[in-house]
């Protein structure tokens, strides 16, 4: 059960020319293949830019019809493979992932890829991740392109331009034979908007019109003598090939202002909060005119030497605005302006900070710098300084108001999640067999890393958990403890961890936390999942696959059972020399369980049928105010409240309506013999005549066995 369904986007992928869309950046993106003639597509998900993959897996009849190939891939590796395609033939390829994670696992397709270069157009959907909304490593992808020679886009926020650079992207791909690389920010991916369509064009070579031969050429294939003449023709001719492509076809944009003095170079994802901050100084209006001159590069990689020159020459100071570090851009416009002897100032990091993302209130605060060290002569610095201090001042004041920061809220697990209950069980072995260290993963799961389970002392890689655990695993006194979901897993978890595991006979215990998607990105189907996007049967099992590899030691248990998780647990920790242990943590994603049954149980109750709904509860009388079962099962349904009983002083634990019977608070308290306190309530909604009945003949029976005092009140 997908995150979501894109029937309606999909009708929109049907417009033609002159036809207005409306819709999300990265929906705009997958339109904007279409028309460029694509003939395949594939991906890894992976946010900002699932919904890609997604909602051509929703487009079957459309792909069909046009003849593309579509491959959800195993893993990033996989797809920047895909784009072998386009080494030979004149065929166009797109495939898409998660940047910088995903470019780091796609590193040797990429490079093997950029060597030969490409015949067709070939082009990379980087959901570019960088920032205070980010869920991964702070990198970029700038550094992937310089090493392996990949031209990188950075498209301005607007869905018109961002739909004409994906198909410019392709012909810059032709034009100088080289992949071409589109990062997206999550901002970009998305904002909503309109741009007017194209008519979607059939490849020549496509499913239904195959190429009629083979092509080969052994100077397209990444092998010494060949790698050599490979390597000259990037600087030779790809290089200047791509220059020429984007001065001529204006893929960067100049904006002039009134203040011929100074001007601003940025990154073209960075354009909205440049103009936000510009507008908030007073230098800016709701359009977009500035007053100072604008250098937008949405091509950032590689740099046009004279574009970059008129720019900057006859100008006192040009602020580079570059989010992250290192500051490639600002370093290449020192040296091109050096090399061309103009004294230009350059500006960037010195007013900016090193690292982190920059939104408009960051801005703010380096623009008036930079305008106070530029020394313009129709731009003062003075308003823009009064202004910084201005908003400077009313944050100290809201700070006054507020006594103190607001408490930082970190990500946590859904209510009902089925992995909950697994690290609680780790928690409860850690108090019988003492403390574990434990290979945390990429996914949901590694949430358990903060409080309150605080449980994963590392975490290095998707499908890594394992691998990352055997520098330890003969040095532990208790054998290291292994994290992975199910979805890293078939990533690179069977072959880079197992398989690695079993071949150099290492100790360790493994947990695989199966629960049937890529949870994560949007509940994307995986191996494990039953079925593959196309809803075809995948017949791919996890337990199998152990096997198949040599794993002897194998138990799948239920992972809401807290008490035999606990005891499968101590039994893998405890059977030392025996290898690799694994336990399956079998349980369905829970936001995936409610998105199938809740419109089931919604039509149920509307034809009037009988539907009966679980939730916990907590005996008030019988609660002592622990509270252990609130720190070992964290669910975001578990709290506390006052008594109704006024002689009693603390507060007792509490399940709000937000239960979703998964049942492991009481299971966990259970398993941790605390108390008796929780209880199961079967709700019954179009109750038959039996249920009434039945609850006829209960009230009767507590009103007998109850004190008077009790059935009064």
């Amino acid at each position: 059960m997908p995150e979501r369904s894109f029937r309606k986007e999909v009708e929109q992928l049907t417009l033609g020319h002159g036809e207005t869309f409306h819709g999300e950046g990265i929906l705009a993106v997958t339109k904007a293949l279409l028309q460029s003639g694509v003939s395949y597509v594939g991906g890894y998900q992976g946010a900002p830019v699932s919904a890609l993959v997604d909602v051509l897996g929703d487009a079957g009849d459309l792909l069909r019809k046009l003849g593309i190939h579509l491959e959800t891939n195993a893993n990033e590796a996989g797809a920047a493979a895909m784009l072998s395609a386009s080494v030979n033939y004149p065929v166009r390829g797109a495939v898409t992932f998660k940047s910088i994670v995903g470019t780091n696992v796609a590193a040797d397709a990429l490079s093997n890829l950029s060597s030969p270069g490409v015949v067709g157009g070939a082009l990379v959907i980087i959901g570019e991740d960088y920032g205070e909304g980010s869920s991964i490593i702070q990198e970029r992808t700038h550094a992937i392109a310089m090493k392996s020679q990949l031209w990188l886009l950075d498209p301005r926020p607007d869905l018109q331009l961002v739909v004409d650079l994906v198909e410019k992207g392709f012909e810059l791909s032709e034009a100088s034979n080289t992949p071409v690389l589109m990062e997206l920010r999550i901002r970009v991916c998305h904002m909503t908007g309109a741009f007017q369509c194209r008519d979607n064009r059939q490849p020549e070579f496509n499913l239904n019109n195959v190429i009629p031969e083979p092509v080969f050429h052994k100077d397209r294939i990444s092998l010494p003598p060949a790698t050599y003449v490979q390597e000259k023709l990037k600087v030779d001719v790809r290089w200047p090939a791509a220059l020429k492509f984007i001065s001529e076809n204006k893929i960067n944009e100049v904006r002039d202002g009134t203040a011929s003095d100074i001007g601003i170079v940025m990154q073209g994802g960075m354009y909205n909060h440049v103009i936000a901050a510009l507008r908030a100084l007073g230098l800016a209006d709701t359009f977009g005119n500035s007053d100072i001159p604008l250098y937008v590069l949405n091509c950032v990689y590689p740099l046009v030497p004279d574009e970059v020159e008129n720019f900057c020459k006859g100008k006192r100071a040009v602020l580079v605005v570059e989010e992250g570090q290192p500051n490639f851009i600002e370093k290449d416009i020192k040296a091109l302006l050096s090399d061309a002897d103009i004294k230009t100032r350059v500006h960037g990091k010195n007013v900016l900070p090193m690292a982190g993302e920059y939104v408009a209130g960051v801005l703010m605060d380096g623009i008036s710098q930079f305008l106070g060290l530029a020394k313009s002569a129709k731009v003062p610095a003075a308003p823009a300084l009064k202004t910084v201090k201005t908003v400077e001042e009313r944050k100290r004041v809201a700070m006054d108001v507020l006594g103190e920061p607001v408490p930082a809220r970190p990500p946590g697990f859904c209510t009902g999640c089925p992995e909950r209950p697994v690290f609680g069980a780790i928690n409860l072995v850690q108090e019988q067999v003492g403390k574990l260290h434990v290979s945390a993963d990429i996914g949901c799961h590694s949430f358990a890393t903060l409080e309150p389970f605080k449980v994963g002392n590392t975490i290095l890689g998707y499908g890594l958990g394992l691998a990352s655990s055997t520098g330890l695993s003969s040095m532990m006194k208790n054998p290291v403890v292994s994290i992975m979901g199910d979805g890293g897993f078939w990533h690179q978890g069977l072959t880079t961890s197992v398989a690695n595991h079993v071949y150099n006979k290492d100790e360790g215990v493994l947990i695989i936390l199966k629960n049937g998607y890529s949870a994560a990105t949007g509940h994307q189907h995986i191996p494990s999942t039953g079925t593959n996007s196309r809803d075809q049967a995948s017949s791919m099992d996890i337990a199998g696959a152990l096997k198949g590899i040599g794993v002897e030691w194998v138990r799948q248990v239920p992972s809401y059972r807290v008490g035999r998780m606990v005891s499968a647990l101590k039994d893998a920790v405890r059977a030392k020399g025996k290898g690799l242990r694994v336990i399956i943590a079998d349980g369905e994603c829970m936001l995936a369980r409610q998105r199938r049954e809740k419109p089931q149980t919604a039509q149920a109750l509307a034809a009037g049928q009988r539907v009966v709904r679980t939730r916990y509860g907590v005996d008030e009388d019988t609660c002592t105010g622990d509270h252990s079962c609130i720190r070992l099962s964290a669910c975001p349904t578990l709290t506390i409240k006052q008594p109704s009983d006024p002689l009693r002083t603390s507060p007792v634990a509490h399940v709000t309506n937000g239960c979703v019977g998964c049942g492991n608070c009481g299971e966990v308290a259970h398993a941790a013999i605390l108390c008796p306190s929780f209880y199961r309530t079967d709700i019954v909604q179009n109750p038959n005549w039996f249920d009434r009945t039945l609850a006829r003949m209960r009230a009767a029976v507590i009103s007998a066995l109850a004190p008077k005092s009790e059935v009064r009140t």
